[in-house]
């Protein structure tokens, strides 16, 4: 019995249209043909039933599905008994619970879709664990029960005895205009419970839109906004879901800074980052979530912030003995062959001329710069800082009011552009989209597994464009963009929305199509793994965002850095087994070293 138990039956809610096929599963289940109910199907159920006790798993209905909406998952054999929440027959399932620790910062990091908000549901006690027993669900003294002699027990005994509150920054803050109405400085005056307002204000730059209404805040403001929100609160508990997204990275580091000023000796501090590097800035231990994205997911013991990461990069759980990903994911940067100078002759070299734009009381003063094929130019700078306004000079969308010499001109180039708010409109299938807009790049072999394979654009080929989730939205647009033929690839901020392996997969996506084709990119990125992986060369923007801005010629991408980190007065090292870039703590002995070198963008070991 206990091997039959260790499987799990997934059917897909959006997926599965039992009125609109002939119910292949049912009739073509071995065990249905037995007599037995192991598939259930009647004339008024939306959605197909599966028996997990019966199923055998030979994956028959798996394959006969013409919309594709099951999925029959083998268990690690351990994991039953750990079952934590399920949220009812044939559907996602999570195992065991992150142990969150008073006065310090827990830190989460998975992919999407593998349980890290229901993980943080449970714990701040807006969702009762049933144990996995959806039809009868335990009452609180059978869950304390079965948490005795674990952490989480006085973890849950002060929740239900001390009524402790518990605060969440929501994932997707866009929603909050909804459900939120009035103006920025009311609504934090409202909220402002430990008399800390003017410094989170000035901390969070919310200063500026303090007389705004929270309908007309942009992305990164209602972030900034959200986390003030919670971080005024008086409360035992504070949760954030994804709070650097939409940040650029002086911000993120300020958030981060603010969220740990909410630790106090007996409050719990918990939060969910794709940003690996602000991740490793803030949190004090981790837990990693592995399983299957919609299926399952599994949550492991607290690791040290650094062996956490890496065991999430890694793709294998030594305390387990188990691999969750096929391989290991590193960030080796190699040398760009055109740091060698025989082969310098065969790039195609640009030139821009230097410009200046106008727009309101925004000035941006670009200075003269050039670049070859077969590179991906990284623009480095705060929100406001005119990286947009410079893309859409070169894409020619926008006319410079001044060019540097009197008879230079901006060349012509021909873009392809990702922007960077995606806002679906096309009313039909991924399909039709890219039928309709890439057709050539689309039927292409090479393209289909350079650029569409890994980005996973297949599984969303027939779902509507408009009910994509902001990841998928974003995988979709990165294909469009990279398969429009073009000079330039103009890219802004491609990690948005991406769960941490998605966004090296997309680097990798990126930097490989732009070395094959031979063609150049330039990308707004904030997340600095992703930039430091990408970039062969980097633009730092300077000056007052949104009022007096300057573009840099392109530099080497370790002399743009430390200009570019020297303003943000942070330094970074290199994480010896698989190099990804840390951010040294403030006026540790690593940081002051850095500093007095000068190098701020990590010394050559």
């Amino acid at each position: 019995m206990s091997d039959r138990l260790t499987r799990i039956a997934i059917v897909s809610a959006d997926r599965c249209k039992p009125k609109k096929c002939r119910q292949e599963c049912k009739k073509s289940c071995p065990v249905v043909k037995t007599g037995k109910l192991c598939i259930e199907v009647s004339s008024t159920s939306k959605i197909a039933f599966l028996s997990e006790e019966l199923c055998i798993g030979c994956g028959i209905c798996v394959k006969k599905c013409p919309f594709e909406a099951i999925q029959i998952i083998n268990l690690p054999r351990d994991l039953d008994k750990d079952t934590t929440h399920r949220y009812g027959p044939n559907s996602f399932k999570l195992h065991r619970l992150p142990v969150p620790r008073p006065g310090q910062v827990l830190g989460l990091v998975g992919i999407n879709g593998i349980g890290k908000s229901t993980a943080l549901k449970v714990l701040a006690g807006k969702l009762k664990p049933n144990l996995g027993r959806f039809n009868n669900p335990p009452d609180w003294q059978e869950i304390l029960t079965y948490f005795r002699g674990s952490e989480l027990q006085n973890y849950f005994t002060r929740i239900l005895e001390d009524h402790l509150k518990a605060i969440v920054k929501p994932q997707y803050v866009d929603h909050i205009p909804k459900a939120v109405q009035g103006n920025v400085g009311q609504v934090l005056d409202q909220k402002d419970e430990m008399g800390r307002k003017e410094q989170l204000c000035a901390d969070l730059e919310l200063n500026q839109v303090i007389d705004r209404n929270v309908g007309d805040l942009s992305g990164g403001e209602l972030q900034r906004f959200a986390i003030a929100v919670v971080a005024l609160q008086n409360a035992e508990i504070y949760m954030f879901d994804e709070p650097s997204s939409y940040l650029d990275v002086k911000q993120r580091l300020k958030a981060a800074q603010v969220i740990r000023s909410l630790l106090k000796a007996n409050s719990y501090v918990v939060v969910v980052e794709h940003d690996l590097s602000v991740l490793d800035y803030l949190s004090d231990f981790i837990c990693c979530l592995y399983g299957k994205p919609g299926a399952y997911g599994v949550v492991t013991l607290p690791f040290s912030v650094r062996e956490g990461i890496n065991i999430f990069l890694a793709g294998f759980v030594p305390t387990e003995n188990l691999r969750f990903r096929d391989e290991s994911l590193i960030f080796k940067v190699a040398e760009t062959p055109q740091e060698n100078a025989e082969e310098v002759e065969t790039y195609a070299r640009y030139k821009y001329p230097a410009m200046t734009k106008v727009q309101g009381g925004f000035k941006l003063n670009v200075l003269e710069g050039e670049f070859t094929d077969s590179q991906i130019i990284v623009m480095l700078g705060e929100n406001g800082t005119g990286k947009t306004t410079f893309i859409r000079m070169l894409a020619g969308f926008l006319k410079p009011d001044k060019v540097g010499d009197s008879d230079a001109e901006v060349p012509e180039f021909n873009v392809s552009y990702k922007p960077q708010k995606i806002s679906p409109k096309f009313q039909f299938s991924v399909r039709n989209l890219l039928h309709q807009k890439i057709r050539d790049s689309y039927m292409h072999p090479q393209f289909n597994s350079d650029v569409m394979k890994p980005l996973q654009i297949e599984q969303l080929m027939d779902q509507e464009v408009v009910n994509l989730s902001g990841g998928e939205l974003q995988r979709v647009a990165l294909c469009l963009c990279l398969g429009k033929p073009a000079d330039i690839y103009l890219i802004d901020e491609p990690s948005a929305y991406l769960d941490s392996e998605q966004r090296i997969i997309a680097s990798k996506v990126i930097k490989r199509f732009i070395l094959h084709a031979k063609k150049t990119a330039f990308i707004v990125e904030h997340d600095f793994i992703m930039a430091t992986y990408l970039a062969d060369k980097v633009i730092v923007y300077e000056g007052r965002p949104s009022v007096d801005c300057m573009a840099n010629g392109p530099q080497s991408l370790v002399t743009g850095m430390n200009r570019f980190l020297s303003h943000l007065d942070i330094t970074f090292r290199r994480d010896p087994t698989n190099f990804r870039p840390r951010i040294n703590k403030l006026d540790s002995l690593k940081d002051r070293e850095q500093k007095l070198a000068g190098s701020y963008y990590y010394l050559d070991d």
